[in-house]
């Protein structure tokens, strides 16, 4: 099996946040959505069939944690969060990866995806200070 090497795009479009028992957790650099990325530390991984069983069913517990971490990162953000979403497309970034994100009504995109609807807002430092730390408490990571 394939050693796990982090796609470069993840590195320049989300923080890192830290490693979960399977999957590597990035919060994604748009200050506009509450968003994890949740990608599994699995070598030359592109599809949720390219994990065992045992993996999947990890997977969906780090998806409502993360889901959880989610709200927590909008609640310091004072934002809402109306719906979840969750997605794994890898149309642009084949490596198998997991959006999980909080969606408002109102927000840029409501109701559509928010993929492909415009360019991403930047954090303010300070701001995304605040996000992360949020965001590894409500996932259990320490941070490095």
């Amino acid at each position: 099996m394939a050693e796990f090497v982090l796609d470069p795009a993840f590195v320049a479009t989300a923080a890192e946040l830290g490693d979960l028992p399977l999957c590597h957790a990035r919060l994604q650099r748009d200050a506009r959505y509450p968003w994890i990325v949740l990608v599994p530390r699995v070598g030359g991984a592109r599809e949720l069939e390219d994990l065992s069983a045992a993996d999947r069913a990890t997977l969906m517990e780090e998806i409502v944690l993360a889901g959880s971490a989610v709200r927590a990162v909008a609640t310091v953000l004072g934002l809402a969060v109306d719906k979840l979403n969750v997605g794994a497309l890898g149309n642009v970034t084949p490596q198998l990866h997991v959006h999980v994100l909080g969606r408002r009504i109102g927000d840029p995109a409501w109701p559509g995806p928010v993929w492909g609807h415009s360019a991403p807002v930047a954090y303010e430092a300070e701001a995304l200070e605040r996000a992360v730390a949020t965001a590894r408490a409500a996932l259990g990571i320490l941070p490095p």
